[in-house]
């Protein structure tokens, strides 16, 4: 039996690479704990503001958050979901990037905003009140969209859009 060692050695290479390109596309395409973003929107008295936020459930999502991110686009946040209603405690511990936080009831009502958030501290944000979810968005975002207490804001979480 003879075998042409180059036609066995391209094959082989061949199929190499196909499984690198597959392999390194799978991981590219669905790394693991990849967030899922979802619209949220916010109805100011200046009109509607759509957000494309990450969704913090998990008792380790909403632990880490945003820490350790060096930036924060404009539109984007993360919501965290602190399903019941209650006093929320926050910290911007090991977080880079300074936050407007906005405290909302189970009704989809701006309670609160703490803006311009002091990045790495470890002082306690509180919703003064009790809140069903806190949106984290860049800061300066509150003033530019002119978002304020008693706004509505519209995500599946409040039982709207």
């Amino acid at each position: 039996m003879n075998f042409d060692r180059k036609a066995v050695r391209s094959a082989l290479k061949g199929w190499l690479a196909a499984i690198l390109v597959i392999t390194g596309c799978a991981v590219v395409s669905a790394p693991a704990g990849a967030a899922s973003f979802q619209p949220l929107e916010i109805v100011t008295k200046n009109g509607v503001q759509v957000f494309s936020v990450e969704m913090a459930t998990t008792e380790e999502e909403k632990q880490t958050g945003l820490m350790y991110r060096k930036e924060l686009a404009d539109g984007k946040g993360m919501l965290f979901d602190f399903n019941p209603e209650q006093e929320i405690s926050m910290w911007m511990k090991n977080t880079y990037v300074s936050l407007d936080m906005i405290f909302i009831g189970a009704n989809g009502r701006i309670l609160r905003i703490a803006e311009n958030t002091e990045p790495l501290s470890t002082r306690i944000i509180s919703s003064k009140g009790p809140a069903r979810a806190v949106l984290e968005v860049v800061a300066g975002t509150a003033q530019k969209y002119g978002i304020r207490p008693g706004d509505r804001v519209g995500h599946p979480l409040f039982g709207s859009k």
